[in-house]
């Protein structure tokens, strides 16, 4: 494997740090400094933030055989394919993997019902309905190099840093309570996982990579707080509750995720439900 990694953030360094840096033929950051970072740790890294081309990235792109893209779309487009489509249909001879990380925001509003990668995508926000197209233009794209594109749709993305315990310790964390209302999660090591079974099977497809409970919000803050005996945060009624206009839109999605396809490949979860996440993650000062 020589993977390739546009846009290596929090989901992406989880899979890269799995691998020996020798595997890693390049990855991009928006950041000088964050490009430094990785360098210092023998990863070959570029500056890339969308907008223009970067520099060394088409000369590490043909000698890539995986290509990970884990950058956000936008109204325009996907960045990568605005910048680097032609490289990918005609500059990579040695491609044989594509892996996009998207959303389950795609599917948009169930009202608590249940969801799995053969429910029709209707997405909600704006930042969804630029999910769907980008899922398509690089479906397009990889029918035609002929390689196999994995979809991998993710849920709340939580992990070392990123987690209850955290907000808690730093006194963020609320109890928002909207009856009904549940969300699914995904610790950052299961993205690894998932990623380390596809593309090491060249394997395409679009997967659900999400834990097995979809569980109210104020519950899983509960159980962080009584886990490391914090207080219990007061519940707040979400129709009071002062929330900027993104955090309410994600109240207005309301979904149960199945992830039986990602099961049915042979993936066990390191951390299948929230509770043995935070046992793991007690001690987390976010630092």
């Amino acid at each position: 494997m020589r993977l390739f990694v546009f846009g290596c953030g929090y989901s992406a360094t989880a899979f890269v740090d799995t691998l020996d840096p020798a595997a890693v033929a390049g990855v991009t950051t928006r950041s000088p400094g964050k490009a430094a970072a990785f360098a210092a740790r023998g990863l070959p890294a570029y500056v890339f933030d969308g907008t223009q081309p970067g520099e060394g990235i088409p000369e590490a792109l043909a000698e890539t055989t995986h290509l990970l893209v884990s950058i956000a779309p936008k109204e325009e487009g996907d960045p990568v394919l605005l910048q680097y489509r032609d490289a990918v249909l005609t500059g990579m001879p040695n491609l044989a993997w594509i892996g996009y990380l998207s959303t389950v925001g795609v599917y948009g509003n169930h009202d608590g019902g249940w969801v799995d990668e053969e429910t029709p995508v209707r997405p909600v926000s704006q930042r969804s309905v630029e999910r769907v197209d980008a899922e398509e233009a690089w479906t397009a794209v990889a029918a035609a190099r002929g390689v196999p594109l994995a979809v991998l749709r993710l849920s709340g993305i939580y992990g070392p840093g990123r987690n209850a315990m955290v907000n808690l310790r730093e006194g963020k964390a609320r109890r928002l309570v909207k009856p009904g209302q549940v969300f699914n999660r995904i610790h950052v090591a299961d993205i690894a996982g998932a990623l380390t079974l596809l593309a090491s099977q060249d394997l395409g497809g679009v997967f659900n990579v999400t834990d097995d409970e979809p569980a109210p919000p104020q519950d899983v803050v509960e159980y962080a707080a009584k886990l490391a005996h914090f207080p219990v945060p007061p519940a707040i009624d979400f129709d009071s509750a002062l929330l900027s206009p993104m955090a309410r839109s994600f109240y207005g999605e309301n979904k149960r995720v199945s992830n039986a396809r990602l099961k049915s490949l042979g993936y066990t979860f390191s951390f299948p439900t929230y509770r043995e996440a935070l046992a793991c993650l007690i001690g987390d000062s976010g630092r």
